[in-house]
């Protein structure tokens, strides 16, 4: 299966998601799913396909061409999309891909992520989304949905859509059906 894997592009951030995203592009690579994601080189997107290409795994980029500057993209993707704008690049994305993974981030992982599981919650796709929470990076985005749902704002199903753990094999586990 191909996974989409959503993360910072951001190198200025702890080595423990690093390392957390690169454990995650390893495992993928390992259980033989491919790596969808935004083609960036650095941050969470360059530790996951890195990882993944350790163990030789397939990694597809997907990038707006605004994108295509020195150091910015990963330039050694299995395959290369190109496209005129970020909403190109999530459909692209989003139809490329069997499950969803977000990685620690920023507002553009956080918007990916709750266009999807919005997306998951009417309905229109029924594919897996799993997060990962290394080094305890979305507690407090887990307590905000929770809240959400106590306070009436969302309802409480919402909160079975997605799966959330800091550990990667019980990630990918839930990825390929074998969890609940």
């Amino acid at each position: 299966m191909n996974l989409c894997v959503y993360g910072a592009s951001s190198d200025r951030i702890d080595p423990v998601y690093l390392d957390a995203g690169t454990a995650l592009g390893r495992e993928m690579a390992e259980r033989g799913h491919g790596l969808v994601f935004g083609a960036g080189a650095t941050g969470m997107m360059g530790a996951a396909v890195r990882g993944v290409a350790e163990k030789g795994g397939r990694s597809i980029g997907v990038a707006p061409r605004f994108f295509d500057q020195p150091g910015v993209l990963y330039e050694n993707c299995s395959e290369m999309i190109f496209t005129e704008t970020m909403r190109q690049r999530k459909e692209i994305m989003e139809q490329r891909s069997d499950g969803f993974i977000m990685t620690p981030g920023g507002i553009g992982t956080y918007e990916e992520f709750f266009e999807i599981l919005t997306l998951k919650q009417l309905g229109r796709h029924e594919k897996p989304i799993g997060i990962l929470n290394a080094g305890g990076y979305f507690d407090d985005l887990a307590k905000l949905l929770e809240d959400t749902a106590a306070k009436g704002f969302m309802h409480e199903d919402c909160l079975k859509l997605y799966f959330i753990t800091d550990d990667v094999e019980k990630l990918l586990d839930y990825m390929e059906g074998k969890i609940e």
